[in-house]
């Protein structure tokens, strides 16, 4: 299962910009549960926490798609400086307006700020590996990869800030949370070698959200993001309410840990079935395999039922990336990569808020049917949209 991942690191560079776009975008997992905790702690209110972390997450949602315009425009480097260091002030700015206990509308404007200076970073590294692979088999071994790394991340990353935060003191999540995201990202920054050229002359005018593809794959994955956003506060909220609210990053990281497993086996194997009939049989997967978490009211038991549920998140992902890949000119391919992000960033949002409320209304496990109803709806709208695609190709 390892072979096809062997050489992908013979080409010069690629093990510099792997790396580091690794330790900038883990933040990405510690972010959202390092507010949702800080804020909890703070105010004691779920509502609030989840409220706030959707900020955070519809600010990024938003402004993803014009940083990502910006980077394909004026290249990664010269975007990628001023935004994180802004991105760090935001946070502390987050942090400082919780410990001075300022009125609530201080955290949802250090929210705002907080998203909107986020890059999607995966999506930049995800444009290199494009730019220096021209093997489109090769190239779907290099997407899967970066995919098993995004659920690394989610591995580790909620179960790290959860014990820096419960184990050191409330901050010590964000304060890691800035060091990686600043270390990481300007030393790719720095990695000009293999940085995409910047295509000046790509066809003038419309957005890739103009692209009916780009469109439906935006639709379905807010729907797979209101999933993450919801779950991850629901479960929190879960530990919590069985005794033990540490073991909130171990139930996390289960999700991420079935997601990482799979989406490795996924990259290794050549697929003979198309792109689109593997998107809408993971999309399948990923609704059936939430199933089990409506059931369970023990920790162990909903770790286990987590950890399946994830199996299917990693190859739905690896093969809606690739095919925006596919779809997308290459001077556009950042943003379109970047509409990706920011629908998944905008789910989440919703998933937060609504998570955040129906678990302090009816309970964690009542609030998870929230979860199983946004991934029906992901499942709904792929397989509505594939099947108007082949209509529409049956009458042309």
């Amino acid at each position: 299962m390892v072979g096809p991942y062997r050489g992908l690191f013979g080409t010069p560079g690629v093990k510099g910009f792997v790396f580091a776009g690794f330790v900038g975008r883990a933040p990405m997992s510690m972010l959202g549960i390092g507010v949702i905790l800080l804020v909890n702690a703070v105010t004691g209110s779920y509502a609030t926490a989840g409220a706030v972390a959707a900020t955070v997450s519809v600010a990024f949602a938003i402004a993803a798609p014009l940083s990502g315009r910006l980077v394909d425009r004026f290249g990664q480097s010269r975007v990628l400086v001023p935004f994180i260091l802004l991105h760090a002030a935001s946070i502390s700015a987050l942090m400082l307006c919780a410990h001075a206990r300022t009125p609530q509308w201080a955290l949802y404007a250090a929210g705002v700020a907080s998203g909107a200076t986020g890059l999607s970073l995966g999506s930049m590294v995800r444009a290199r590996w494009s730019h220096v692979l021209d093997d489109p088999s090769r190239l779907h071994t290099a997407f899967s990869f970066e995919s098993v790394a995004d659920e690394l991340i989610f591995v580790g990353g909620p179960a790290f800030v959860t014990a820096l935060t419960t184990g050191v003191n409330a901050y010590a999540g964000l304060i890691a949370t800035i060091v990686l995201a600043l270390s990481g990202t300007l030393v790719f920054a720095c990695l000009r070698g293999t940085e995409p050229p910047v295509v000046r002359h790509h066809r003038a005018g419309g957005s890739p959200i103009a692209i009916p593809g780009v469109a439906l794959l935006s639709a379905v994955f807010l729907a797979m993001g209101a999933v993450f956003g919801s779950v991850d506060i629901i479960t929190v909220a879960f530990a919590d309410e069985h005794g033990n609210k540490p073991a909130a990053g171990l139930l996390l990281a289960s999700v991420a840990a079935g997601s990482m497993i799979s989406g490795l086996w996924f990259g290794s194997r050549h697929w003979k079935i198309g792109l689109r009939s593997r998107f809408v049989r993971g999309l399948s997967l990923f609704a059936a395999g939430f199933t089990p978490v409506l059931l369970m009211d023990d920790i162990r038991a909903m770790a286990l039922a987590l950890f399946l549920a994830g199996l299917s998140i990693s190859p739905t992902l690896i093969t809606g990336f690739s095919l925006v890949e596919r779809m997308v000119p290459a001077g556009q391919l950042t943003e379109g990569m970047a509409w990706i992000s920011t629908s998944i960033g905008l789910g989440v949002a919703v998933g937060a808020w609504a998570g955040g409320r129906l678990t302090d209304a009816y309970g964690a496990s009542n609030a998870y049917g929230f979860s199983y109803a946004c991934a029906l709806l992901a499942v709904a709208v792929g397989l509505g949209g594939s099947a108007l695609a082949r209509v529409r190709q049956r009458a042309g």
